[in-house]
């Protein structure tokens, strides 16, 4: 089974409900595998106890021990034993508990429909060569290689310019003011970097500078005030296709289901209710009930 994409997990999903959701049309799918027990005449699939298993110890069924099997066995009974009980109390009818179901059902049903989907249309080396393309196209085309000066106050930042243009050196300056730990011990070194991975004041004043500049302004940032220096620019090399094609089908798959649920939505009648609409619906039910229950209780008399 491939992994699930774009629909997250909602809620844990309990064995109970797999197991509804699990039952196989003959003909349609391998036949069933022998039942495991049954509790108060219910019984439990093989199918189900797989997935407990999965679920439990992330191994197939035949991979645990004797001992495991039958631990495992004993709280997917239990678990069973605590369902029938909560449908006696009427769990169910609670709006919330209802709701999850309904929830987990529905995430359980779309996501099994999409894996069948996605396989059914597997990409080609064409379509993982475009879009290996698109994101290359989308990169960066140059990184940049920087150190900086951060201090608190500005009035500190002007100093070290000030400093800088008597001939101090940088990286004295940074090990000796600069509040940023990790740089500053390294004489302010931020080593290589693309423009996205930082600030846009900061990356802004890098891209203006040439090789060996530092800024003549402080940088302000919500990290304080920076005397940044270019130590050096190079152009930024994508990797090669073969080293990141595998990476690239499940991104395709996403858009593929992205797609395919756009066009089902287009097909589907939805319509959004607003919450003061919400709030009278309910309201005019609670009186239909209210209005009907001594109509009811006459005629029960009559």
């Amino acid at each position: 089974m491939t992994k699930k994409i774009w629909i997250p997990a909602l809620i844990a999903v309990t064995a109970i409900g797999l197991v509804a959701c699990n039952q196989k049309k003959a003909g349609d799918h391998p036949a069933p595998k022998p039942a495991v027990a049954t509790v108060n005449g219910k019984t439990i699939s093989g199918e189900a106890f797989d997935i407990w298993v999965k679920a439990q110890t992330n191994k197939k069924t035949e991979d645990v021990t004797p001992e495991q099997r039958k631990s495992l066995l004993e709280s997917l009974e239990n678990l069973y034993v605590a369902g029938a009980e909560a449908e006696k109390q009427k769990v169910g009818s609670d709006p919330e508990v209802a709701a999850r179901l309904e929830l987990e059902r529905l995430n359980l049903f779309a996501n099994t429909m999409f894996e069948k989907y996605v396989k059914s249309k597997p990409p080609t080396e064409t379509d993982l060569k475009a879009e290996y393309d698109r994101q290359v196209a989308s990169l960066p085309k140059e990184e940049f290689h920087a150190s900086h000066i951060l201090v608190k106050e500005e009035a500190t930042a002007l100093d070290v310019i000030a400093q800088l243009g008597k001939g101090a050196k940088f990286p004295d300056l940074a090990k000796k003011l600069s509040i940023d730990p990790g740089s500053g011990k390294m004489g302010g070194d931020l080593n290589w970097f693309t423009a996205d991975k930082m600030v846009p004041a900061f990356s802004e004043a890098v891209a203006k500078l040439q090789k060996g500049e530092y800024t003549k302004t402080p940088v302000k940032t919500q990290f304080g005030y920076h005397v940044i220096r270019l130590e050096d620019t190079r152009p930024v090399t994508p990797p090669a296709f073969e080293q990141v094609k595998d990476r690239l089908a499940p991104i395709l798959q996403q858009k593929l289901v992205h797609d395919y649920i756009d066009s089902l939505r287009k097909a589907a009648k939805v319509e959004e209710i607003a919450p003061k609409a919400a709030a009278q619906k309910l309201d005019d039910k609670a009186a239909v009930k209210t209005e009907a229950a001594p109509a009811a209780a006459e005629e029960k008399k009559n």
